[in-house]
């Protein structure tokens, strides 16, 4: 049986991607410090997942034979939205830990996935794997705009190549596909609902009496506050005439105004069977959460079917 290591490993989501590949007899030692992920892995994978808990106190020399390294890095310190700081954040540096193991356990495979940063981060990433990434959009495979980094490696002696990833071809796929009941075209409502509705949406919040809103380049709802300084969004509205949605956006339907996505509709929103954090019994802040730090795992399973399942076992 192989054994797989996922460091940071969060709700499993490799997990789901190996099966949907078509390996089903493996064993997953996984590196997660979070309680609420660590449930979410738990209730779904209870007989395949062995927990080791802080990436910091795993020991190569402790484990088995590795088949593939799984690793998605915090990143803080490299995403845009976190202000391009670098390899000192205290959550980024954590990057050298899985150096580390990965010289200490020389698997035959690894996958490390971060967010899109600066070239200068990419290449120190690089200069340490040996090799190149490649950005992949999810939106190829669900209707959810989200650019990622993969490095994926395969041993050759004591060091990697680079995997070549298979052409994508992309899925004809909206948000209604995700939703659990549909939501209407956009040219439904007048500026003065919308107007109203946001305001709704926003109540009791800081943003209540200073939102603004206009149409984007996609078609949704662009929300955000105004000030001196700078726009800050807040979040997009989409329509059922949308393609994709984000893990954020809100939706409008008939007789219930805006609304944000659903755990259920996040969930789907990953690639991830509807009631994969659902039926675990934590809190929807906990669920989001768990969910925007997760894996699409539909280019996870792409990536995996890009290595070869014969050559994987």
């Amino acid at each position: 049986m192989d054994v797989n290591l996922s460091l940071f490993d969060g709700i499993s989501c490799s997990q789901v991607a190996l099966k949907q590949a078509g390996m089903h007899h493996y064993m997953h030692l996984a590196s997660e410090i979070d309680k609420t992920p660590i449930k979410i892995t738990m209730h779904n994978h209870p007989k395949r997942t062995v927990q080791l808990g802080d990436v910091r106190n795993i020991k190569g020399s402790n484990l088995p034979e590795i088949n593939i390294l799984f690793a998605g890095s915090p990143c803080q310190g490299f995403s845009f939205s976190g202000g391009q700081l670098n390899f000192e954040h205290p959550q980024s540096k954590l990057f050298f830990e899985f150096v580390r193991i990965l010289k200490e356990t020389l698997p035959r495979y690894f996958l490390l996935e971060n967010v899109r940063m600066k070239q200068s981060y990419m290449d120190v990433i690089s200069s340490h794997l040996g090799i190149q990434p490649v950005c992949i959009n999810a939106n190829a495979f669900i209707p959810q705009s989200r650019n990622r980094l993969y490095w994926v490696g395969k041993r050759v002696g004591d060091s990697y190549v680079q995997v070549p990833i298979n052409p994508i071809i992309h899925k004809d796929v909206t948000i209604n596909d995700v939703l659990e009941y549909p939501v209407p075209n956009r040219d439904t409502l007048t500026d003065d609902v919308i107007t109203s509705e946001v305001k709704k949406l926003l109540k009791n919040s800081k943003y209540e009496n200073t939102f603004k809103w206009r149409w984007d380049s996609q078609g949704r709802i662009l929300v955000t506050r105004g000030d001196d300084l700078k726009i800050q969004r807040i979040g997009r509205i989409a329509f059922a005439d949308n393609k994709y949605a984000e893990i954020v956006t809100c939706l409008t339907q008939p007789h219930v105004a805006f609304r944000k996505l659903s755990v259920i509709e996040c969930t789907r929103l990953m690639g991830l069977p509807s009631n994969y954090v659902n039926d675990v019994g934590i809190s929807k802040s906990g669920s989001y959460k768990a969910l925007g730090n997760a894996w699409v795992v539909d280019v996870i399973t792409h990536i995996l079917k890009s290595i070869g399942l014969e050559s994987m076992r």
